[in-house]
């Protein structure tokens, strides 16, 4: 059938990786396309290991088109110092603010590495900025962000002396949050809170359930894990 690449012939496949780069070139390039950039920098890392190529291509697809994903991944090289980026938390920051305000794709993972930064408070003036931290992980969480519910749902457990009082109501509100999505310590967490009646009413049947997800998420029938036991 025409267009089938045979994936055992190491010619085809190599005809087949180079015509991959001339189109996401092109698409870049010559019809300045943000999508194909993204494309292009993705192969550049992805097959062909250049990551200071690509690295360049995110920063102009991030500078000049505002491309979300491309904002997101050259924050993501700062941080390490990849494809030849300076490593610096606060450029790093800079990519990733770009990219949580910009919305799209990846921008809900940016705006949790925001939250991490200034949380952590090396990338930032005055150091650590809970109130901050808060609001950019509410963003991602509202984007579907699980570690970034997660992470609410933490902070609300123990609070800080910087002005977050303990509520075991919102910890409840977002580690259900983040186990809807998928996170397997949120479903541990809104299990134990069910199981003792901490921000929610006691409840041993949504207890068991939730404490079941957990164990699926982690690994069917991992008795290992103990929830609240």
């Amino acid at each position: 059938m025409a267009g089938l690449i045979n994936f055992q012939d190491e010619n085809e496949v190599k005809e087949y990786l180079d015509n991959l780069e001339v189109e996401y070139s092109f698409q870049c390039h010559k019809e300045k396309d943000p999508e194909g950039c993204q494309r292009l920098a993705d192969y550049l890392a992805g097959v062909r290991k250049n990551y200071e190529s690509a690295a360049q291509v995110l920063k102009q697809n991030c500078e000049t088109n505002g491309h979300t994903e491309s904002c997101y991944k050259l924050g993501a090289y700062h941080i390490t110092g990849k494809g030849g980026m300076t490593e610096c938390l606060k450029t790093a920051l800079s990519y990733f603010l770009r990219a949580c305000n910009a919305g799209g794709k990846k921008s809900a993972d940016a705006c949790h590495n925001v939250a991490l930064l200034v949380n952590d408070g090396r990338a930032v003036e005055g150091g650590p900025d809970v109130t901050a931290a808060r609001q950019y992980y509410e963003k991602a969480c509202d984007g579907g962000f699980a570690p970034s519910c997660f992470n609410l749902s933490a902070m609300f457990i123990v609070g800080n002396s910087n002005g977050l009082a303990p509520d075991m109501t919102q910890a409840f509100r977002y580690a259900s949050r983040a186990c809807e999505l998928g996170h397997v310590w949120g479903c541990a967490n809104a299990s134990r809170m069910c199981k003792l009646g901490e921000g929610t009413e006691k409840n041993e049947k949504k207890a068991e359930e939730l404490k079941n997800r957990a164990k699926e998420l982690h690994g069917l029938g991992n008795a290992q894990i103990k929830f609240g036991e």
